[in-house]
């Protein structure tokens, strides 16, 4: 039954009325993640590795879970003077996948410090032979200061290898300076591996901020701090004397955090590339805040340093570097404190939000960036609610235009009917071509401007359906476009092919990336819909090439060079042949494909006899040799039907027309062979 599209009830609006959140949990995540002792174990491997002076990494296991704990760092490993703020471009680095390196346009960049270390570790020890090599459920990568950006390095490296790994991994880093730019944490997060990190950072810890300015502002006293930070770490804490860091260099790094925290434009409109990604669990020792969101963290990162004057503040915060078991032992011990609830009158989530900023003892501008993380999180989750209820309907479109594309099959395909709108039911598909084109645009735009989840571009359900939606409607916006066309620009450019078609190719593709290091199958059918959904306007493309060359024999020469374009086609289509991804339908008699084909042929027969007659190397030809084995055969037979190609991919004729048709009656077989023949 046909969808009455022009008359349907409007769309209740009741998600949008109640914008705001039921519950703030970040107090509850911080509390879980303290409670169950993981955090604990991991510092005091980071004890062990700063006391026994290990250079790379150490491994232990505990009830079953390994921990693979990075020492910290040296000064020569922080500071890195190839750029201003030490940034590296990954996108030529092969140790990470396409997916985490970004673009051209938009590469990713990590700390160079902390990637060259990063690679030595990779290179100069047997830490991947002993990874390899465990047999744990599960790895916990620690690392504390420099070392902690080296495990968020390794986190992402073991990630994106884990089809090879059998355990499940997970990140806790102390005190870790940003490691990489926002288009790292935006593929983080595409890949859903943003809850694979935690990052514990103390209220007044200056590490984590440190690379929100420039080098040149901080090397000199920061090489001073590193000498003594290191002495603590390896020795009894008591025992060493700690100089107050310079107010100069408190200053400088407070100024860039506020100036990229509150997105005031930085000096000469250039500021640090650095962002958080991950969980960060921001703690004092009154209690522990989790926060998810990357712009929530980079704020909290500015307000929660903002209890305590500038003096006072450098003579102490050196100290929180060092300091997180002191920490860790107090919010363990204030767990089985209750907290009290002054206001009951508040509702549940500024509740959860006034207890949050009470055991991170934090001003107001801390809170109301908690308070406005909660309430994007809830728009986030909203728009989702409401997206997910309209791909039910725009499914049923989907299936309308499904049973659209079986009718044509009596006919020329349904590529071919939809151009010629021949019928009612052509004018019918093409509303329900501009509703669904509507919905995924909406999509595509509601992603950009980041009002869904970081991980919506690389969930499963979206990226199939989007794919689906793609290989079936295209080729239906690709017969509009030529059929309307008034000019010669191609639709392959992008100024005609859609944006969101562009978006949704390029969603499929990083997710392909992600899935490399699983065995690939190779089809057995041939496919319901043509993997590559701008096929038919590489068709267009080649019979244009055809029908504009030349017709004088004797311009040989300018042939040769004009009959490149279909030549590359003609390859387009054996590789789809040989790979099975292209559908059934693109060989009907009638189809413009088959019309392509002919004419083809026919060309290459009149006006290059010489090279039909030296039987070439192409794939077509080929796979025509292999079946019919003479040229002239599969000549003949070629201009009625393509699949002589096809058939060379079956052992026999009869094989192959059982396999590519199903399960028909003996009797249509025999129908189809005489037809063919």
């Amino acid at each position: 039954m046909a969808i009455d599209l022009q008359n349907k009830p409007e769309q209740t609006e009741y998600l949008d009325s109640h914008t705001k959140p039921r519950f703030s949990v970040g107090l509850e995540l911080a509390t879980l993640i303290t409670s169950c002792g993981i955090l604990d174990r991991a510092w005091q491997g980071i004890y062990n590795v700063s006391k026994n002076n290990v250079d790379f990494f150490s491994q232990t296991e505990i009830e079953g879970v390994a921990y693979v704990t990075f020492p910290s760092f040296s000064t020569k490993d922080f500071i890195a003077t190839d750029s201003r703020y030490g940034e590296y471009n990954i996108q030529k680095e092969e140790i990470f996948s396409p997916c985490l390196r970004g673009d051209a346009d938009k590469p990713a960049f990590v700390h160079k410090g902390a990637f060259d270390r990063f690679q030595r570790i990779l290179e100069s020890s047997d830490f991947k032979d002993k990874i390899e090599g465990l047999k744990s459920q599960a790895i916990i990568f620690v690392g504390h200061s420099m070392g902690g950006a080296v495990a968020t390095l390794v986190t992402l490296w073991y990630l994106q290898n884990k089809a090879r790994h059998k355990s499940s991994c997970f990140c806790i880093t102390f005190g870790s300076p940003l490691v990489g730019n926002a288009i790292l944490g935006e593929a983080t997060g595409r890949e859903g591996w943003t809850g694979k990190f935690c990052h514990v950072v103390s209220k007044y810890d200056i590490v984590p901020r440190m690379l929100l300015a420039p080098f040149e502002s901080i090397a000199e006293p920061l090489s001073a701090l590193v000498h003594h930070w290191r002495r603590i770490m390896a020795s009894d804490s008591d025992a060493v004397t700690l100089p107050c860091i310079p107010l100069s260099l408190l200053e400088v790094v407070l100024n860039c955090t506020s100036t990229i925290a509150n997105n005031y434009p930085g000096e000469s409109g250039v500021t640090s590339p650095y962002r958080p990604f991950g969980t960060y669990m921001l703690c004092s020792t009154q209690g522990a805040v989790s926060v998810e969101d990357s712009e929530a963290a980079l704020k909290m990162l500015y307000f929660t340093m903002q209890g305590m004057h500038s003096c006072q503040l450098a003579g102490t915060c050196a100290l929180y570097h060092t300091g997180y078991r002191q920490i860790l032992e107090a919010i363990t011990k204030d767990l089985l404190n209750v907290r009290p609830i002054t206001d009951i009158d508040r509702d549940s989530f500024e509740m959860g939000i006034v207890l949050e900023s009470e055991a991170m003892a934090i001003g107001p501008q801390a809170s109301s960036a908690l308070r406005e993380a909660g309430e994007k999180k809830n728009k986030q989750d909203m728009n989702i609610e409401k997206l997910n209820n309209e791909l039910s309907e725009m499914q049923s479109y989907m299936a309308e235009v499904e049973w659209y594309k079986a009718l044509c099959k009596k006919g020329s395909g349904y590529y071919d009917s939809f151009k010629n709108v021949s019928e009612k039911r052509d004018i019918r598909v093409n509303l329900l071509r501009e509703k669904l084109t509507t919905f995924w645009q909406d999509i595509v735009e509601k992603e950009e401007k980041h009002v869904l989840p970081s991980d919506f571009r690389c969930q499963n359900k979206w990226i199939n359906a989007g794919t689906a939606y793609r290989r079936l409607v295209e080729p239906l916006d690709i017969a509009h476009y030529y059929h309307m066309r008034k000019d010669s620009k191609k639709y392959l450019s992008n100024e005609v092919r859609p944006y969101h078609h562009r978006v949704l190719e390029k969603w499929m593709d990083e997710k392909e990336q992600t899935r490399t290091g699983r065995p690939k199958k190779n089809r057995i059918n041939f496919a319901s819909l043509t993997l590559d959904s701008c096929f038919w306007a590489r068709l267009e493309e080649a019979n244009r090439a055809l029908t504009s060359l030349p017709q004088e024999q004797e311009q040989h020469q300018v042939m040769n060079d004009s009959l490149r374009e279909s030549r590359e086609f003609e390859k387009h289509i054996c590789n789809m042949i040989r790979d099975k991804s292209i559908s059934e339908e693109v060989f009907l008699k009638e189809s413009s494909l088959m019309i392509w084909w002919e004419q083809y042929i026919s060309y290459l027969q009149d006006y290059f006899p010489q090279w039909m007659s030296g039987f070439p190397t192409e794939p077509i030809c080929n796979f025509m040799k292999s079946v019919f084995g003479s040229w002239d055969l599969a000549q003949g037979f070629g201009k009625f039907c393509l699949l002589p190609l096809i058939a060379a991919m079956e052992s026999t004729v009869e094989n192959y027309l059982m396999g590519f048709f199903g399960k028909l009656s003996y009797g249509l077989y025999a129908k189809l062979i005489l037809y063919v023949l």
